[in-house]
């Protein structure tokens, strides 16, 4: 609908396959086959460069595509931050991959985009060699995602200049909110630290800072330990992820960090906004992840690949089916999404020659991922049970409350609901009031005489309607 398909309203030859604006099945975008390099000074001919025009990375957030060739040039499409005709900044629809010429001359190596905003990490020279980055963004400014301390909005790419002592190498966005992650030289040793930075809107927590503040300037997140390698920083729309090299992973902001959007089912004790990051584990008393790959954050859930690449763990929103756990309900703990087990050729070989030895890691493992995903399972439902257990708590408080002027307590309890799990109201109610002193009789007597009152009260409204209806037939006849 924004031209985030990059296909310029083209029709293909499966017409069965696109509705209106949308297109079921992937399409090549026409645009990368027609266009040779954007960078004329390299000297190579039209036929050359068609050749070497290769996307190395893309992106994609809110309406925004974008993609980086092996040229170092950024592609835009979407509803991308552009220039009205009033010469303002607006979100203006590109159908069309779009280079955008501000960094001509450089190259873009990592870029990300909210709703409204992009973050670029450029090389300082006209191509990269590993040397320090420098971060760039522009677009929409209103919640100080761009980190530029302010909220006036950009139409061009500006240095975000408090990374000018510091080298960012990772960089993500929320809908309205920045993460990067930059490295710190230690002078004393050949240590690598991290730290992560983010800014923006903070209304949920997604910021990390322990409040629900909105930064306009790159603040650290502090209640990360120091002395660590973060590998990976990822935003889902409101909430943030980052996964160590030891296989630490934090997660924060809306609903306990998980991204989770409230609703009713999650009222009560267990709901709330994770302020600072709160540390996930994979199963009870083992939080770190065994050799981490890749983090990824959708909308309002997060996808760990660890175990160089052979396990994924899921949390967060599961409607859909997007955690791959076989289940369609939220995950409040990481969950093994269901991935067949695979092996190299090595470890091929190894079972073929001991297959006694390999059939029994098999079916240690099998028994292990069983274990584990059985727990998971079970861990899921009493978390979801404790919710529904809260609210029903709420509820029974409330209304005690409303009767007897007074909170909902384990003592207010039947003794026969209690001993027998059975319950006569009759009698309970007879014990009740033979049991109630004075005040609260007459608590009683006015809560059961108003009831009485309204139920009248509703009973001559409806009564009333009826008679003047009758009135207005029998006038028309």
């Amino acid at each position: 609908m924004d031209g985030q398909l990059g296909t310029n309203g083209e029709k293909s030859h499966d017409n069965e396959y696109e509705v209106g604006d949308h297109c079921l099945v992937p399409r090549l975008l026409n645009r990368f086959v027609e266009l040779h390099s954007v960078n004329s000074s390299s000297g190579v001919s039209e036929t050359e460069a068609k050749t070497l025009l290769k996307i190395c990375a893309i992106k994609a957030g809110g309406m925004i595509s974008l993609a980086i060739d092996n040229c170092g040039t950024l592609w835009v499409w979407g509803n991308c931050p552009q220039q009205s005709k009033e010469g303002e900044l607006a979100l203006v629809s590109s159908f069309t991959p779009t280079p955008v010429r501000d960094f001509l001359g450089r190259s873009v190596v990592k870029v990300a985009c909210g709703n409204e905003h992009i973050v670029a990490l450029v090389s300082a020279g006209e191509s990269y060699n590993g040397e320090d980055l420098v971060c760039y963004s522009w677009g929409y400014n209103t919640r100080g995602q761009l980190g530029l301390g302010d909220r006036e909005n950009r139409l061009h790419p500006e240095v975000v200049k408090t990374f000018d002592e510091e080298s960012p190498y990772e960089v993500a966005c929320g809908a309205y909110h920045t993460a990067l992650l930059t490295r710190i030289k230690k002078s004393s040793s050949d240590t690598l630290d991290s730290r992560c930075w983010t800014f923006g809107l903070g209304d949920n927590g997604q910021l990390g800072h322990g409040t629900t503040q909105s930064t306009l300037f790159p603040t650290p997140v502090k209640e990360l330990p120091q002395n660590v390698s973060l590998i990976c920083v990822d935003c889902g729309l409101f909430h943030t992820s980052v996964v160590s090299s030891d296989g630490d992973v934090w997660s924060w902001g809306m609903e306990k960090g998980l991204g989770l959007c409230p609703d009713a089912s999650r009222a009560g004790t267990d709901s709330g906004d994770a302020l600072s990051p709160r540390l996930m584990s994979w199963k009870p008393n083992q939080p770190k992840f065994p050799d981490p790959v890749k983090l990824a954050c959708g909308a309002a859930h997060t996808v760990i690949i660890a175990q160089g690449g052979y396990r994924m763990w899921s949390w967060g929103r599961g409607r859909s089916g997007v955690l791959g756990d076989g289940k369609g309900v939220d995950c409040y703990t990481p969950t093994l999404v269901l991935w067949p087990q695979m092996m190299d050729d090595s470890e091929e070989e190894e079972v073929k020659s001991d297959g006694e030895q390999g059939k029994a890691r098999e079916k240690e493992t099998e028994a292990t991922n069983e274990a584990e995903e059985k727990l998971s399972s079970a861990l899921n439902e009493l978390k979801l049970l404790k919710t529904k257990l809260s609210v029903i708590k709420n509820y029974a408080s409330i209304l005690h409350g409303s009767v007897f002027g007074k909170p909902f307590d384990e003592q207010d309890i039947p003794d026969s609901l209690q001993n027998s799990g059975s319950f006569d109201m009759g009698k309970e109610w007879e014990k009740m009031l033979e049991t109630a002193d004075h005040r609260k009789l007459i608590r009683l007597e006015m809560f059961y005489r108003d009831m009485l009152a309204g139920v009248k009260d509703e009973l001559m409204k409806r009564r009333i309607k009826e008679i003047v209806k009758e009135c207005l037939q029998s006038s028309e006849v």
